[in-house]
């Protein structure tokens, strides 16, 4: 069983922690990996880590400017820079 499929394992089995630190053990081990990256990133994501996620991605299109990890940044800065007071006024 690849990497990847033990973490994709883990998040379908909800064990989002355990996938994370998996993660960041392949990371170590594989700085040069941009799937790595982008895989921790969407899951920083999904955690909430918004910041941590869109560094993920950033380092993702660092090494590998055709990576997925471009489209997924591109959305999150979207994400983050969308803001409309009128839906915090009542």
């Amino acid at each position: 069983m690849s990497v990847f499929q033990k973490i994709e394992e883990l998040i379908n089995e909800n064990r989002l922690n355990d996938a994370l630190l998996l993660l960041n053990n392949e990371i170590t081990q594989s700085q040069n990996n941009d799937k790595l990256y982008f895989t921790r990133g969407k899951l920083h994501w999904r955690l909430g880590n918004k910041s941590q996620a869109i560094t993920d991605y950033e380092h993702a299109v660092d090494i590998n400017p055709d990576s997925p990890a471009r489209i997924a940044l591109d959305n999150a800065r979207d994400v983050i820079a969308f803001f409309n007071p009128d839906l915090y006024n009542p």
